[in-house]
């Protein structure tokens, strides 16, 4: 079992930017202003050979009214999880009373809490550390996380306190062992965190009536029937003309991103706003990647007969290129239609991720090309002679033949319908790929000779009947 390592404190000490040093990636996301963080962030990292699992928390505001008390609340389940609590203070700030009553509670926790003193780098460290003894939590130690000083000794301290338990195979490959990568992306406000927590059946990550709550990407790991999940909850994806803070920007950023590592993603739609024109770019984003699609619809308990008809018109009207995306029409907030997402994201993940033999993928190319001929090309039949697979995620179709580079938009629509019917394939896009056949002897030596006396002949050939026909030509001419 690998120790559990919680990160708590005020707003704006640096429990982030500790998050990215200890687990030496750049998942969290960090900026010089309060309230950064929302959700519990999770992260696997190692001290030379004893692995830990750290938490991001977000920062202890002391308010208990909207947002700040869902927060606290996410803080607090850290904390019940957490085998070592590392309750990060400002050393150029100071002790506050805001640090002493989160003291308070932490000592009656009965954890061990290490108190640590951040941003003390080119300061007096016992000086510093002195103020901080007054928490009652022991001996305070001075670290710098943007800078790293003092984290290692640290680390190793208090592992080396924690007895080594044999690895649980269920537990040492938790992040190794992603299973289904699951992006849920949509525009602000859509509820997509509250999505989360209805698949997960728990108050996971934070979910308020405003838009924006959501600021990181936030990847969940989760198992449900035997089969592993990693949901990752995105930022809402506004217009570029509305982004206006550098915060905004990144979160953004890495939305986008998290589209790229899923191997499934859940574009959400607020049925009461209907299809926009920033969800057919983020769309056009999750279709240029070739991600598995599911489109739910949410907000649907909430619709009129007339209301959910005009959605679906326009839906078909607007999107008659995504045929092959699964339709879901789900209420999150009280759970309508949200079970059957599970069946159609393994779905399109079965779809994505398998592989097919090119003597099947040959037959199937074969048997369309024999039920409706690729047109003409120059007075020439294009010719598709054999077809492999050259990639998953989405499917990539290798296709070789003649003339390859004349085949029209239409019929490789219909080689993509074809394949897609024939292999069964859900909610996944299916990229295909053309290569002319190439002649193996064209290059050789020998064909190189003989092609060099072909024209060695014509050329002696045209010369002489230049010569016999032109000077009858000059007779005729001077009589």
């Amino acid at each position: 079992m690998k120790p559990v390592i919680a990160l708590v404190g005020r707003p704006n000490v640096g429990k982030s930017t500790l998050f990215n040093r200890l687990t030496k990636t750049r998942d969290a996301l960090v900026a010089d202003m309060p309230g950064v963080t929302r959700d519990r962030q999770y992260g696997d990292g190692k001290v030379g050979d004893r692995p830990y699992i750290v938490i991001d928390t977000g920062g202890l505001s002391g308010e208990d009214e909207g947002i700040d008390t869902l927060m606290q609340s996410q803080v607090y389940l850290a904390m019940q999880e957490a085998n070592i609590i590392l309750f990060l203070v400002d050393g150029r700030g100071g002790i506050t009373g805001h640090d002493q009553t989160i003291a308070q509670h932490l000592r009656q926790l009965g954890k061990e809490i290490v108190v640590l003193v951040n941003k003390t780098e080119g300061m007096n460290e016992d000086l510093v550390e002195a103020d901080f003894y007054a928490l009652g939590l022991g001996q305070p130690y001075s670290v710098s996380a943007s800078h790293g000083d003092g984290i290692v000794p640290l680390m190793e301290e208090l592992l080396a306190e924690i007895a080594q338990q044999p690895d649980d195979d269920s537990d040492a490959d938790d992040f190794e062992q992603t299973g289904i990568k699951l992006a849920i992306v949509g525009r602000p406000n859509v509820g997509k965190s509250t999505l989360i927590n209805r698949l997960m059946g728990e108050e996971r990550v934070v979910a308020f009536d405003m838009p924006g709550t959501t600021r990181d990407s936030i990847f969940i790991p989760f198992e449900r029937d035997g089969q592993r999940y990693t949901f990752i909850d995105t930022a809402g994806v506004r217009r570029r003309s509305r982004v206006k803070e550098a915060l905004e920007k990144f979160s953004i950023i890495k939305a986008l991103q998290a589209i790229e590592s899923a191997h499934v993603v859940i574009l959400m739609l607020d049925a009461h706003e209907g299809l926009t024109d920033q969800d057919l770019h983020l769309l056009s984003y999750v279709l240029d990647k070739g991600r598995a699609l599911i489109v739910a619809i949410n907000k649907w308990d909430g619709m009129s007969q007339d209301g959910r008809q005009f959605v679906k018109e326009q839906l078909e009207r607007r999107l008659p290129y995504l045929d092959y995306a699964k339709y879901h029409y789900i209420s999150a907030l009280h759970g309508s239609g949200v079970g059957l997402l599970y069946s159609s994201v393994n779905k399109a993940y079965e779809s994505a991720m398998k592989r097919h033999q090119a003597s099947k993928l040959t037959t199937l190319l074969e048997e369309a090309v024999q039920m409706h001929q690729p047109p003409l090309a120059r007075g020439r039949r294009i010719k598709l002679r054999y077809a492999h697979q050259g990639g998953v995620n989405p499917p990539l179709i290798v296709i070789h033949g003649n003339q390859t580079e004349f085949v029209s938009e239409a019929y490789k629509r219909y080689l993509v319908n074809s394949f897609r019917k024939r292999l069964r394939l859900e909610a996944t896009p299916i990229r295909l790929e053309f290569k002319n056949s190439v002649n193996p002897f064209r290059n050789t030596r020998r064909n190189n000779d003989k092609t060099q006396k072909v024209l060695e002949r014509r050329h002696r050939q045209t010369k002489h009947m230049a010569k016999k026909f032109g000077g009858k030509k000059n007779k005729r001419t001077n009589r």
